[in-house]
């Protein structure tokens, strides 16, 4: 039987890392190819695209973009879309989070947060819909377990 994700492509977002590089490694395992974004994390993001590209030649590729950043996801699906011609699927992974107890929040700690965690998700996928009708795919959007069971004091 053929396997359904083999040469498909996959974008997950704060894949560098933790979650982020579990999904990666385990939708790669499937047979997708990869579109590794990271912010800050380049030397974790470098080292797991050479890892999966040891498994399977020309498989992953990294990409870096701050979603805090306006219009930063229109150029992060345009440029998975020049690297691979197509896009089956998003995760978003990435967030971003300050231990900053309740009544210590900074406006600019405010605007960061929502911007990478609420806006740049939203316009990520945004970005990515006609891509994925166009494939038939989908976006996972990954919460954290404090959006239910908030910290406290945060």
């Amino acid at each position: 039987m053929k396997n359904p994700l083999a040469a498909k492509v996959a974008l997950v977002t704060g894949s560098a890392r933790r979650i982020g590089a579990g999904i990666s490694r385990m939708l790669h395992a499937n047979g997708m190819n990869l579109v590794l974004h990271y912010n800050s994390s380049e030397e974790e993001a470098n080292s797991l695209c050479g890892e999966l590209n040891q498994i399977r030649d020309n498989s992953a590729i990294t990409i870096r973009a701050g979603l805090q950043e306006a219009e930063s996801e229109k150029s992060l699906i345009d440029r998975s879309l020049q690297a691979w011609g197509r896009l089956d699927l998003l995760v978003n992974n990435a967030s971003r989070f300050y231990r900053t107890q309740f009544g210590d929040v900074t406006e600019y700690a405010w605007e960061d947060l929502m911007n990478s965690n609420l806006r740049g998700p939203f316009f990520l996928a945004q970005a990515a819909a006609p891509h994925l009708r166009k494939t038939k795919g989908a976006i996972i959007n990954i919460i954290d377990i404090h959006g239910e069971r908030p910290l406290m004091d945060y």
